[in-house]
């Protein structure tokens, strides 16, 4: 599985996007599946920059993917601040727009998106792994 590193960057969500849109063509993503597969990327990738480095340019993105028999994984790996995933709060989806936070839907649209959403840290890493399974490709 080749990996790619980019600057922590949002000029580098353009090439990553790239990359996604690469491998769910390969994959066989239908066109509304494969645009919430870039856009989950595109928010794990923002949040990244903004929230496990504090801006931009202080770390790196290891972007990888792998094509399985039933799965598109795709893996984003960054040395940044641990991220604590029960930490965030559920966002209040049943709300009127104007009492709602402007943050904390990033990480409940890429669950939606996914199938599958695992993280770990491990040897100062953060390590995110989203999965598209076949089976569910227009979700």
């Amino acid at each position: 599985m080749p990996t790619f590193i980019f600057p922590g960057k949002y000029e580098s969500l353009a090439k990553i996007a790239e990359l996604v849109q690469i491998a769910t063509r390969e994959f066989g993503l239908d066109s509304c599946a494969a645009y919430g597969v870039e856009t989950a990327v595109d928010e794990a990738c923002s949040n990244i920059i903004e929230h496990a480095y504090g801006g931009e340019d202080r770390g790196e993105i290891e972007f990888s993917y792998e094509i399985t028999a039933d799965s598109l994984i795709i893996t984003l790996r960054d040395h940044g601040k641990k991220f604590k995933p029960k930490k965030i709060e559920k966002p209040k989806t049943n709300v009127p727009l104007k009492n709602r936070s402007d943050h904390g839907l990033g990480l409940y649209f890429i669950h939606q998106w996914m199938d599958e959403v695992q993280y770990d840290h491990r040897e100062g890493y953060n390590i995110l792994t989203l999965i598209k399974h076949k089976g569910t490709m227009s979700k």
